[in-house]
């Protein structure tokens, strides 16, 4: 967000995460992670897209109603445009959005803008976590990921979210190869030299990327880089809180 809006105020966003992570406490994804990391992964991405603080805030706090958080409370302490986008992002329809009708502006979005853009990154999470789902429920969201959104993600302005959509829902309606199979495997076993609480975060985003690659070869050299990377991953996560990140530089 600092990249994007250098001169923002951010501290709406750490408010948002405190918000999020307190109504969403004890609850947890089908992987067994607490709810908040799909809220932070969410706004992640719409942050990488570019949007502002408020639609990030949205972002974090898009599931809010599901939550047992009083019906005012977020109006209340961070406006009525934050509270009016979450309520728009779930009565929105992305199937009625016509590809090509909207287009994204990050500095001041509109709000069909900042529905998408949270809508699209929602999905986006979702698609690399749906390993979890049921069989038949993965392939009836990659269709439709196929069918609406990878076209909408793509006349949107977004090709990178668009291919990557593609090739996870790809992944999930054509049979993996058996080289594809191994080579998920090794991730899957690289990811135990991680810490437990990092574990899966670092798997699903490897096997996100692992999908979005187009042939055996280039799956192979990706994996040689992580094996050859995931030591010093490690003992970079295991530093002590406060010090600086090397992989976020």
């Amino acid at each position: 967000m600092r990249t994007h809006h250098p001169q923002a105020d951010i501290a709406s966003v750490e408010r948002a995460y405190e918000e999020a992570a307190r109504w969403h406490e004890g609850e947890t994804r089908r992987s067994g992670d607490p709810y908040i990391t799909h809220c932070l992964a969410v706004a992640a991405i719409v942050a990488d897209i570019g949007m502002p603080p408020a639609v990030v805030c949205a972002a974090l706090l898009h599931d809010i109603e599901d939550a047992p958080c009083p019906p005012d409370r977020i109006a209340e302490r961070f406006g009525k445009d934050v509270a009016q986008l979450i309520s728009a992002v779930r009565r929105s329809e992305l199937r009625a959005v016509p590809p090509g009708d909207v287009t994204l502006e990050t500095a001041t979005p509109t709000l069909d803008q900042a529905v998408l853009a949270i809508r699209l990154a929602d999905r986006l999470h979702n698609m690399r976590t749906i390993a979890f789902l049921a069989p038949a429920t993965q392939r009836r969201k990659a269709s439709e990921t196929l069918e609406v959104l990878v076209p909408l993600a793509r006349t949107t302005g977004l090709p990178g979210m668009s291919s990557e959509l593609r090739a996870l829902s790809a992944a999930v309606l054509q049979p993996a190869s058996s080289a594809f199979a191994v080579t998920t495997r090794i991730l899957a076993l690289l990811s135990l030299m991680l810490p437990a609480k990092q574990r899966t975060r670092w798997r699903q985003e490897w096997h996100a990327e692992l999908a979005a690659l187009p042939t055996r070869q280039t799956r192979a050299r990706f994996t040689f880089r992580v094996l050859l990377g995931a030591p010093a991953l490690s003992l970079a996560l295991r530093r002590p809180a406060g010090r600086e990140h090397p992989w976020r530089a």
